[in-house]
């Protein structure tokens, strides 16, 4: 007889755990992102990213993926006898069952936004999350809806048999998982806040951001692309090297491997690159940026630097874009 691999995923009951009563009740649980149809329609993964970024045009090409990805994991990953993982944040402890039927789309049995379901045989007990080991609660502090779970399949299994884990500190495990999350979601807002200006003003934000790095920049005048939007030194009259040229494209869709092209073939040839695009890159941008030693930044790691030197960026910047700080314990 074969040996039978037992997959552990953790599948998020949405946004506020509303989903688990009927989940217990019908015995499933479920994803949304109905405007896909059904998965099992597609005949690849990628052909279901490519129709996330047809539906979703309006969300971050990498968000696009995602969400594509994890349905693509429900429907056709997750297989009878796997176990299931979902956390219950009124109560804090987790839920435990056993997938008993793979993926159909079924618009009917929980509700018509989360229409992919798997049906689950619900254990009776519960795992409170202060039993959990340090490492087991990071890991499952994800903010995806479907993930594998697979290195704490026996740790859960342990405590479903009743069996004591050592845990140290439960409340500060607690504060550091809450801790993420906060600063997760604030990311994320000024990700949106960022993602609103107008090309010129994130053309300012960025040798704004330059500014506050040490160097000094000028600006190229609103025009005609020429394929370099900033140009960066240390000394006040940019003889000193190292010279950084840098292009800005701020719109919804990822900058490409000939525009990646343009910029090192731009004025002045060995000067060092950076291309921001705040819609990602494609595959080719990125071999090319890697052969050629551009930097690229996407808009997560805008903001990441944006937050890093924002107190040093100069005042008419910070006015773009105001942020305002917030203590948290250590």
């Amino acid at each position: 007889m074969g040996v039978i691999i037992m997959s552990w995923w953790m599948v998020r009951a949405g946004d506020r755990n509303e989903l688990i009563p009927i989940w217990k009740q019908k015995g499933v649980a479920s994803v949304g992102w109905a405007d896909f149809g059904n998965p099992k329609n597609y005949p690849t993964r990628e052909a279901l990213i490519q129709k996330s970024h047809e539906i979703y045009e309006e969300e971050k090409p990498a968000t696009r993926i995602i969400w594509a990805s994890q349905v693509w994991r429900f429907s056709h990953e997750i297989k009878a006898g796997d176990r299931i993982i979902t956390y219950a944040k009124d109560k804090r402890e987790y839920l435990v069952g056993t997938v008993t039927k793979e993926h159909e789309y079924n618009e009917t049995i929980v509700d018509k936004h989360y229409p992919n379901i798997i049906h689950v045989k619900w254990e009776k007990k519960q795992i409170p999350r202060d039993q959990l080991s340090q490492e087991a609660k990071n890991s499952l502090g994800s903010t995806l809806t479907v993930f594998r779970v697979d290195n704490w399949g026996d740790e859960l299994e342990s405590l479903l048999a009743g069996k004591e884990q050592t845990v140290s500190e439960p409340e500060n495990n607690e504060e550091e998982v809450i801790k993420n999350d906060f600063v997760q979601k604030a990311l994320t807002m000024i990700q949106d806040k960022v993602d609103k200006l107008d090309p010129w003003q994130m053309q300012e934000l960025v040798a704004g951001l330059l500014r506050a790095m040490g160097y000094n920049v000028k600006v190229s005048k609103k025009g005609p692309d020429r394929g370099v939007d900033i140009l960066a030194h240390k000394d006040a009259f940019g003889f000193e090297k190292p010279i950084i040229k840098v292009q800005v494209k701020h719109r919804k869709s990822s900058s490409s491997g000939p525009e990646i092209q343009q910029l090192l073939g731009a004025h002045p040839i060995d000067a060092n690159s950076i291309f921001v695009s705040t819609g990602g890159f494609t595959v080719a941008a990125e071999n090319i940026g890697k052969q050629h030693n551009v930097k690229l930044i996407d808009l997560e790691e805008l903001v990441k630097l944006i937050v890093q030197w924002y107190d040093k960026m100069p005042s008419e910047t910070r006015s773009l874009l105001p942020l305002q700080k917030i203590y948290i314990p250590e």
